[in-house]
């Protein structure tokens, strides 16, 4: 009621337990140890230190995809188990060991794609892409997975970027997407050679695998199980073999090539002859056939030029010709030629080779401030030698001066611009050469222009363009 006085409660106090109560505690609240959070096997962090070389790849395929006039298309990761089942064929490595594929849901049975050309005939079909101007030309980039043994370069999450040609069969195709990537690789300094050969039609293989089947038989015994698997649901698999004996048998096996009906032959003889016309080194490779049942004609691979082996571990990457794969999925009959490159081989070949570009280029100012007030001075000159196009770095997080020079000292920049509270007042800042030590204190307002002046005249380097100036 008002005015009556507010009684505060009285505090209970609670007597110490004879002896002491064992608290149990929440295994789930325990904190985990670091070895749960170890990385799955076959997968791995991309860290800054690589991502210099990606970079590269990426910018130099998304050049030359718009040079060759090719679209990019982002696919779904997440396909129906059945696109990857019917198109890349049982009897694969890919299909019978290496797929994740599971329930989900909504009980569909669903797989993280193991590659990207059956998700693109997918998309050209579900699109209605056969009724545009053809070929449809598209590339992309990203993420596969394949529940393979992991080895140096191959890793169950695993990038590749891809070109794919829709609705042309010319042997010119072929050809073209050939040498699109000998230039991807030409254009980053790796040197490769084409493995190439032809497995022909469907109905011209028929009678290639009798006699290869027939071949095999007779060493029966000294197939692994896998192989004799192989022999058995898809003859044609057991060209794809990495078991040593295999390999060595394939030497007395017959060769695809001496099967092949004319059409055929004079496909791939016609690629070879525009090989030759743009000085495409080539190896033909009677045994080379690629993983993926939807293979029609033309097959390749790239391999490093001082390694040629046929083992599929030497391959950047490869691909083929696939006329039969759009009807497969139910589109008209469609012609179609593509490939894809392994992006971490080619990381791999770069740092052999000892191409490791900067993630991003190399600033060449550092700012240092002292307080407060610097700091907000300091957030616009930041952007405004941002938008110049200068790099630059700082430390704001750091209030010694001796700290923040610490950090340019180990950048390795040219230049470090000093603003402390009384530089704030005077509007000027410092500017100190790092090399020799002198200190200038210049307008902050055009510290900009002068900076870059003097990255022209210090270095011959236009700081914007990262290129050296020309001199009259």
């Amino acid at each position: 009621m008002p005015g009556k006085k507010k009684v505060a409660p009285k505090a209970v106090v609670s007597k110490p337990p004879s002896k002491p109560v064992e608290v149990k505690k929440d295994e789930s609240d325990e904190p985990k140890l670091s070895k749960s959070y170890d990385l799955l096997r076959g997968f791995r962090d991309i860290l800054s230190e690589d991502q210099g070389r990606w970079n590269l790849i990426r910018d130099t395929v998304r050049s030359i995809a718009e040079a060759y006039s090719f679209d990019r298309v982002d696919l779904p990761i997440l396909e129906r188990s059945e696109l990857f089942n019917r198109t890349i064929g049982k009897g694969t490595d890919i299909i019978d060991k290496e797929m994740y594929t599971f329930t989900d849901p909504s009980n569909r049975s669903v797989a993280m794609r193991p590659e990207a050309t059956a998700s693109a005939a997918r998309a050209y079909i579900g699109h209605g892409m056969l009724d545009r101007p053809q070929p449809v030309k598209m590339w992309y980039t990203g993420p596969m997975f394949r529940h393979d043994r992991p080895q140096a370069g191959r890793y169950r999450q695993f990038y590749q970027v891809g070109f794919e040609s829709f609705g042309v069969d010319e042997p010119i195709v072929d050809a073209q997407l050939i040498v699109i990537g000998y230039k991807i690789f030409k254009d980053l300094g790796l040197d490769v050679k084409v493995q190439i050969n032809s497995i022909g039609t469907t109905e011209c293989r028929q009678a290639y695998l009798a006699e290869l089947v027939a071949y095999f038989r007779q060493h029966r015994s000294k197939l692994s199980d896998d192989d004799k698997r192989r022999l058995q649901k898809n003859p044609l698999r057991i060209l794809d073999s990495k078991e040593e004996v295999t390999r060595e048998l394939l030497d007395g096996a017959p060769q695809i090539l001496d099967w092949l009906d004319d059409k055929s032959k004079e496909h791939f003889m016609k690629v070879l002859e525009f090989l030759e016309e743009v000085e495409v080194p080539f190896v033909l490779n009677p045994y080379l056939v690629r993983g993926l049942d939807y293979y029609t004609h033309t097959v390749f691979e790239f391999v490093l030029a001082d390694d040629e082996g046929t083992k599929a571990q030497s391959a950047l990457g490869g691909g083929g010709r696939y006329d039969g794969l759009v009807e497969l999925l139910g589109g008209r009959p469609t012609p179609a030629c593509g490939f894809a490159l392994g992006m971490e081989r080619i990381s791999r070949a770069l740092e052999a080779k000892g191409i490791n570009p900067l993630e991003r280029p190399k600033p060449h100012v550092f700012f240092a401030q002292l307080g407060d007030a610097s700091r907000r001075v300091g957030l616009k000159l930041f952007e405004d030698f941002r938008n110049a196009g200068v790099p630059i770095a700082e430390a704001f997080g750091k209030n010694s001066l001796k700290a923040q020079l610490d950090v340019a000292n180990k950048l390795g920049v040219q230049f470090t611009l000093i603003l402390g509270q009384k530089e704030v007042l005077d509007e000027t800042i410092i500017i100190r050469d790092m090399e020799s030590g002198a200190q200038e204190i210049v307008d902050v307002k055009k510290v900009v222009g002068l900076v870059k002046k003097k990255l022209r005249h210090e270095e011959g380097v236009d700081p914007i363009m990262q290129s050296p100036v020309e001199t009259a």
